[in-house]
């Protein structure tokens, strides 16, 4: 779940696509326990009503995080999930990526990297597809399901940026080129130390291009995430 780097220094002036994320958001703290409990329940639901089967891990991907669309199929999700958003602001679309983690390390990360769901649809189906469906682990059992700590990020639409406008820890980058495509959360460059060249490489790594595609014809876009989980919000 991350993004690509521009060689330049970056300019002290925002991006006019920047928005923070973090603590302070377009989403309330009740809002945000709504869908981190929507993501528990619906991954609980699903173990509680017929989980997938086991299956061996899927050990071809090194990515740090899973950039895939969920492949639900209609009806796919239970019926015992209310789908329905309960207000209007959580049926407005948005990508989303729901990310796992278990006693610290990555147990599962799935998501849309454009608007396609509400937010409240999005949640539910990414944190399902992100427990059964990402391929670099084995389907989560109910023990661990459990001891999960579930960290949401909700996107703004990916728009094309300048490799030298990037902003480290702000935007997250969508690199594109010859059907090939690499995603990297915001986040993932702080977590790495990486500066924006290193982080343009490691989304053109993702996207199974060359390192320096980025310079060489590439589509560079970015986004922003309002990002949060279990450890700061209460569920």
């Amino acid at each position: 779940m991350s993004q690509p780097r521009p060689s330049h220094e970056q300019s002290s002036e925002k991006s006019p696509i920047a928005v923070a994320s973090g603590e302070a958001g377009e989403f309330s703290q009740d809002e945000r326990a709504l869908l981190l409990r929507l993501a528990h329940d619906s991954i609980l639901s699903a173990l509680n009503h017929g989980a997938p089967d086991d299956g061996p891990p899927d050990t071809s991907s090194g990515a740090d995080e899973g950039v895939r669309r969920s492949m639900s199929k209609p009806g796919e999700m239970k019926r015992e999930i209310s789908l329905d958003p309960p207000t209007a602001h959580l049926s407005e679309p948005h990508g989303v990526f729901t990310s796992l983690y278990l006693r610290g390390a990555l147990r599962g990360c799935v998501g849309y990297v454009l608007p396609v769901n509400s937010v409240y649809h999005a949640v539910a189906e990414t944190a399902r597809a992100a427990a059964f469906e990402d391929t670099r682990f084995y389907p989560v059992t109910l023990p661990e399901a459990q001891a999960l700590e579930i960290e949401l990020s909700i996107l703004s639409p990916p728009q094309a940026i300048a490799a030298d406008a990037i902003e480290i820890g702000r935007h997250g980058l969508l690199i594109t080129m010859n059907g090939h495509r690499g995603l990297l959360l915001p986040q993932v460059s702080l977590e790495h130390n990486w500066d924006r060249i290193t982080f343009l490489q490691q989304t053109c790594r993702k996207a199974g291009l060359p390192l320096d595609a980025w310079k060489n014809g590439a589509k560079i876009e970015a986004f922003t995430a309002e990002v949060f989980g279990d450890k700061e919000t209460q569920v």
